[in-house]
């Protein structure tokens, strides 16, 4: 399927019609198709926000009744993360994607961050207004940064792709519903992977610390002290150190320790003080007890020395003491199990030895040829080298700190649709792969977006919550206070700014992607999306307002998700009636 394919110029239609009446002619009838009546957009929206409710419901009637809890949820969000999530990325990626529609779906990272930016105007605006504290600050932050770009909007896609007509879009030939949806889904995803980047980063280490770390910023700042002041200050295990000649760490002689531990015992009655230094004695045995029981009328600590006893007998028949205190019958038995023992892993441990010196001589070998032939390269080239290798090595290790699943099938995906020939073997039917792997793995990618859905039904009820979320629940009013400003800055304010935006560049700007109908209805439906379902796990994760994120979700997703994708569906369809 080709949809980036169309040239950008009209040179070839208006040549052969110099007015473009049959193009305009066109273009009005495909919007005025997209644009029904008020009534029956109401309508549609409607049936797939009902949609979208009809699939939260089962989680959430399951968690009432006590069998979907936190614990549980957690579970499940995570295994869609790291399973079905993936696999929904690579199919619909790798089926999607061409080496050439790269270039146009550049435009999404920049859009991204021109909508970030404004979700973060809005809520500094919201919650200077409000007087919030810092810490209430950063979670009105979150709530309005991060919206929710997988299950409620990929959702609303499919659903308005197959009840709204007129979506086709005219660059591609034989444009259908499914087509509509695949696209959709596609622009989703991308947006979900750039959101991921700062959610787990920026929005998990800070917008959402734990609690605990906003009291140390405010001790510290208080008292004026720095991280590591307040560490020298606070730590006392360790005395101070007045003489620099003097050891760290005081060592005594075994007679000294003896002499201390008789006076010692001696003072207090034979009782081990706490805090004080750990007795040594210097007694030496020349054998283990058989039992390490004592007689009622022996005394642990006296200080007669024990009665010498000689070695024990020795025999084959005779009964002896193992190494746990216990008396075996057949010693010889037993000893022949613990040899054989021994020698199995002496030689796993030889072998293991041998295989360690071989690869350490092998990587002395070639560090040896490498220092040679660093050595040989003039002052400036090693500087350079050395700088170089150190800042590959960063880089990958960072990058592969940050790495997750839905980012390595985002790769993934992106290399099979670079090279036709592995796209053609993963989907093109009638293929090995395409008839195993990939139908293995469509079906995984099938149940993405219903257990998502199902997660947030179970979200919406608040008897799953943790009992220790409880203590961070705040004063009602205040609570209350906190989600009207949330409300604000992620469902309202951004839309104002960013509907002139959209339909400016819409108009405007020369982009193949922004003519396609579904991808302006994208854009619009995040711009006022509900916050992210991943931030209430990262709020119970860190115990951050688990309440009012609890409340905030059902206010976004059950109260104000009708009117809201309402106006944003219409929103949409005027600006594309207007760029037309």
């Amino acid at each position: 399927m080709a949809i980036f394919t169309a040239p950008r110029s009209l040179n070839n239609v208006l040549a052969q019609d110099p007015f473009g009446s049959s193009l305009i002619a066109g273009a009005n009838v495909q919007i005025q198709a997209s644009h029904p009546s008020f009534f029956h957009l109401v309508l549609l929206v409607f049936e797939a926000v009902l949609e979208v409710v009809c699939v939260s419901l089962p989680g959430y009637i399951v968690a009432r009744q006590g069998l979907f809890d936190a614990e549980a949820q957690k579970f499940v969000a995570n295994l869609n993360v790291m399973l079905f999530t993936p696999c929904l990325i690579f199919i619909k990626l790798g089926s999607q994607l061409t080496a050439e529609k790269l270039t146009d779906l550049a435009i999404i990272p920049v859009i991204f961050i021109v909508q970030t930016a404004v979700s973060y105007s809005c809520a500094f605006l919201v919650t200077r207004c409000c007087g919030f504290r810092r810490r209430q600050s950063n979670f009105v932050t979150a709530m309005a940064v991060f919206g929710n770009s997988n299950s409620l909007p990929i959702s609303l896609v499919i659903s308005l792709s197959a009840t709204l007509k007129g979506l086709h879009w005219h660059r591609v030939p034989n444009d259908n519903d499914d087509e509509v949806a695949a696209r959709g889904i596609l622009y989703l995803l991308i947006f979900q992977q750039l959101g991921q980047l700062v959610r787990w980063s920026w929005g998990y280490h800070v917008l959402l610390a734990p609690k605990d770390r906003y009291l140390e910023e405010e001790e510290r700042e208080e008292t004026g002290q720095t991280v590591i002041e307040q560490g020298q200050a606070c730590y006392t295990d360790n005395p101070i150190q007045t003489d620099p000649d003097e050891p760290l760490v005081r060592t005594r002689s075994s007679s000294d320790l003896h002499d201390h531990h008789a006076s010692n015992g001696h003072a207090n009655g034979g009782e081990f003080e706490s805090g004080g230094q750990t007795p040594v004695s210097s007694r030496a045995y020349s054998y283990r007890k058989a039992s390490s029981t004592h007689s009622d009328d022996e005394e642990p600590d006296s200080d007669d020395p024990p009665s010498v006893i000689g070695p024990p007998p020795t025999g084959p028949f005779l009964p002896r003491s193992s190494t746990d205190g216990n008396m075996l019958l057949f010693p010889d038995v037993e000893a022949t199990a613990r040899e054989t023992h021994q020698t199995k892993q002496t030689y796993a441990q030889r072998f293991k030895a041998s295989i360690r010196r071989r690869s350490s001589h092998t990587r002395r070998f070639f560090s040896q040829k490498n220092d040679a032939l660093y050595a040989r390269l003039p002052t400036k080239a090693q500087k350079t080298i050395s700088c170089t290798v150190r800042w590959i090595r960063r880089f990958f290790r960072g990058a592969w700190d940050f790495m997750n699943p839905p980012l390595w099938a985002m790769l993934v995906a992106i290399i099979i649709a670079s090279v036709p020939a592995l796209q053609h073997l993963f989907f093109d039917d009638g293929t090995f792969i395409r008839n195993s792997v990939t139908r293995a793995v469509e079906q995984n990618a099938q149940v993405a977006v219903p257990l998502i859905l199902v997660v947030l039904g179970a979200n919406l009820a608040r008897n799953t919550l943790p009992e220790e979320a409880l203590a961070d629940i705040e004063h009602p009013k205040a609570e209350q206070k906190l989600i009207i400003a949330s409300l604000l800055a992620r469902m309202f304010l951004p839309t104002l700014v960013m509907a002139p935006l959209l339909a400016l560049m819409a108009k405007f700007v020369p982009i193949s992607i922004l003519d396609d109908p579904i991808f302006i209805i994208v854009c619009f439906l995040l711009t006022g999306a509900p916050s992210a379902l991943q931030l209430a796990q990262i709020c119970q994760i860190n115990n951050v307002y688990v309440g009012a994120m609890s409340k905030l979700l059902f206010q976004s997703y059950v109260v104000w998700i009708l009117p809201s994708t309402l106006i944003l569906v219409m929103c949409a369809l005027e600006v594309l009636e207007w760029a037309a």
